[in-house]
């Protein structure tokens, strides 16, 4: 017989472990039985089980940081289904379940679909905080898709109008349950983004049974709210109901209400905001100017400005007395040539035909020309002798 490799029992857990884990079908996997034989370590925090059906039965255990967010009591006897991977614990060679997440077996099919596309979303990125959007502070328009007779959209409307009767409201009516709701919304959610109609979306509808609420499971519903380019408010039932909109949604709200609440500011509030503001800034310019004129007045004090209009007022003398002379001047040099024109004007009044008229004199014309010879006129014609006072007409004899 050939030689065999021995090993030992340690080596053969692990290998199998091993095995066991680096197999991606075990990693995560969904089982549904009835809780027995459950322990609560409470100094760990673990928890400790055994599934089982009719006809097996396995080891399970929920470690301390998924345990804690367990919000109802396990207990023997309790339906599940559970969400984990397969691993083999070592030191008793047993494999055993490791429980991420476990959910109470009542809801059946739906709560293992919903687990399923809920793994599938987040293993895509869809539930990450990074792609989440800012709701706008003071939307001018808020877009709400839910149905048009039911609780949510009264709801929405009262409080809206009472708190921000500013912002214009759309409603888009759609299915909220039934075969056709998921279509209905996603169509919704797509045609208020391709009109750009709304600043934000409010999603959702009042409370109910998980069928109910159902079509906020729908993948094509998770999609077209991850793909809005305007900020998706999910309000999908109660405080306690959570859907797979709820995950992907850029912010969740416990109820349609409450959904109203985040995308409208409260009128009263922003008013007192505003007066405050007001009181604030008018404070803070009286501090500024009375700030200012004690500078000013220090300023004063230090004798600089006094310097400086003192400097003004020498100025201002001394170009006053430029003026005065200037003035002067100008003067003088006008009475010099009033004196020089009157010389003037005098001397050209000796020289005037008139002035000598004046003194005894006249003057003969003929044909308006002065005569100044006998030669310049004939015995008959007539003429004209110009005197101080008038003309005499003559003849020549």
């Amino acid at each position: 017989m050939a030689e065999q490799t021995v090993i030992t029992v340690s080596q053969l857990n692990r290998y199998i472990k091993a095995v066991i884990e680096e197999n991606p079908l075990m990693n995560n996997v969904f089982v549904m039985g009835e809780i027995s034989n459950f322990k609560n370590h409470y100094s760990s925090g673990h928890f400790y089980m055994t599934l089982k059906d009719e006809n097996a039965a396995v080891s399970a255990v929920i470690y301390r940081a998924n345990a804690q967010r367990i919000k109802y009591d396990l207990y023997d006897g309790l339906n599940v289904i559970v969400r984990g991977r397969v691993s083999l614990y070592e030191k008793s060679g047993q494999y055993q379940i490791i429980i991420d997440d476990i959910q109470p077996q009542g809801i059946g099919e739906l709560a293992l679909a919903f687990e399923q596309l809920k793994q599938k979303l987040s293993q895509q990125g869809l539930f990450d905080t990074q792609y989440k959007k800012p709701i706008p502070k003071y939307p001018s328009k808020i877009g709400v898709i839910t149905s048009a007779t039911g609780a949510a959209i009264r709801d929405i409307t009262n409080i809206i109008s009472r708190r921000f009767p500013l912002a214009e409201l759309i409603v888009y009516p759609v299915e909220v349950q039934g075969v056709n709701a998921a279509p209905s919304i996603s169509k919704a959610i797509r045609e208020m983004n391709e009109y750009k109609a709304a600043d934000v979306l409010i999603v959702g509808r009042g409370g109910g049974s998980i069928e109910d609420l159902w079509a906020y499971n729908e993948e094509k519903v998770a999609l077209a709210v991850f793909e809005s380019e305007i900020p998706v408010i999910s309000a999908v039932g109660h405080e306690t109901d959570f859907t797979i909109c709820d995950f992907v949604a850029d912010v969740r709200a416990e109820t349609p209400s409450a959904a109203a609440e985040l995308c409208a500011p409260d009128k009263e509030s922003e008013l007192i905001k505003i007066s405050s503001l007001k009181n604030s800034a008018e404070k803070s310019l009286s501090f500024r100017f009375e700030n200012e004129k004690s500078k000013l007045s220090n300023l004063y004090e230090k004798s600089i400005l006094p310097s400086f209009f003192n400097t003004f007022n020498v100025n201002k003398m001394q170009i006053d007395m430029l003026c005065d002379n200037v003035n002067e001047k100008f003067k003088s040099s006008v009475t010099k040539k009033k004196n020089e024109l009157s010389v003037i004007i005098k001397k050209l009044e000796v020289l005037n035909p008139i002035s000598v008229i004046g003194r005894g004199f006249s003057v003969a014309l003929k044909d308006e020309k002065v005569i100044r010879s006998i030669n310049d006129v004939l015995t008959g014609d007539r003429i004209k002798l110009k005197v101080t006072d008038g003309e005499i007409d003559c003849e020549v004899i």
